[in-house]
């Protein structure tokens, strides 16, 4: 007899949570405040790890824009320093008084056939 009535408590249960017995409206007017809390809570996390997706995100565009930046700073920096020396030279060479001036071509070797 154990047996039956437990068969019959268990198939009670299932069938119960199959026929949405479990979740009644007499459950929500009991519990409305903490289903209330959770449901505010789970809002509340879902938007918390949507802000910072999109903040690493962010950071990530920034530091590669960073990256850019950094790089194309010390390429002006190498052209800058680049036409100094040349501005300083020239000017050295007026100072001196030397007939000097600034070729358009590079240096080429002249082969003397023999």
């Amino acid at each position: 007899m154990t047996t039956k009535t437990t068969r019959k408590k268990k198939n009670s249960l299932i069938g119960d949570a199959v026929r949405g017995r479990w979740l009644s409206t007499r459950f929500f007017s009991r519990n409305w405040g903490i289903i209330l809390a959770l449901v505010i809570l789970v809002m509340i996390y879902i938007t918390n790890r949507y802000q910072c997706l999109t903040a690493m995100e962010s950071i990530q565009r920034l530091n590669k824009e960073l990256e850019v930046v950094k790089s194309e700073r010390i390429r002006q920096k190498s052209v800058y320093m680049n036409s100094i020396r040349e501005k300083t030279m020239q000017k050295n060479i007026r100072e001196a008084g030397l007939d000097l001036t600034h070729r358009d071509q590079p240096p080429y070797k002249l082969h003397i056939a023999q």
